[in-house]
């Protein structure tokens, strides 16, 4: 990861947020991001290397990781995040966008002219839609994400012991997850800084909605 390059972004994040947006862009680059990173990627490494079924017969153990757990979880959790950080760049994009245009206008010679965007930074208009969609499809996606790992990891837990009865296995077979304990309560975490950061979202819409 270059480091310069994405601290530039949060940078520019940073600089066109409210203060409700700091707030998230702090809450999900240290406790999701850096997270992730630094220690929720190791923990599931070995999810499907030290799934283990009391059976040798051969493809029982993947037929049965594959049904339990369609979607690596970590995997999943990559893709919540990517989704729900690009938004932001929309913003950033809008702003680059607009200064982009006085620059041309500066360049033709008209200075005399009345600027289209005397701070273009500033949430008027076209940006002040571009950043309310924004926050309303980051809540949405957090939103999603938290229904679809509902779905496949019921209760947001795993549990310590599957049975498993799909071909090829020869009959009911008990196969066992790796750190169960360890992965729930990395799983629980998630769960609760997405609900916070789908509050903070929420507030930075009725925020931005309430101050026009």
């Amino acid at each position: 990861m270059n480091w310069s390059v994405f601290e530039g972004l949060l940078s520019g994040v940073n600089k066109y947020s409210t203060a409700f947006g700091r707030i998230w862009l702090s809450v999900v680059f240290v406790f999701r991001v850096l997270v992730y990173v630094v220690a929720a990627e190791r923990v599931w490494s070995d999810d499907h290397k030290d799934f283990d079924c009391n059976t040798r017969q051969p493809g029982c153990t993947n037929v049965c990781y594959d049904y339990f757990f369609p979607i690596s979880h970590i995997r999943l959790w990559a893709l919540q995040l990517i989704l729900v950080t690009c938004p932001s760049l929309l913003v950033i994009m809008h702003v680059a966008y607009r200064e982009a245009k006085e620059q041309r206008l500066r360049e033709a010679g008209r200075d005399g002219c009345r600027r289209i965007y005397p701070n273009p930074g500033k949430k008027r208009g076209g940006l002040w839609w571009t950043y309310l969609l924004s926050l309303v499809f980051k809540a949405g996606v957090d939103v999603v994400f938290l229904y679809i790992f509902y779905r496949f990891y019921r209760n947001y837990t795993l549990p310590r012991l599957v049975k498993c009865e799909l071909h090829p296995c020869p009959n009911v077979v008990d196969c066992f997850i790796s750190r169960p304990t360890e992965k729930n309560i990395f799983t629980l975490f998630m769960v609760a800084t997405t609900c916070v950061c789908i509050v903070l979202s929420l507030i930075e819409a009725a925020y931005l909605v309430g101050k026009r």
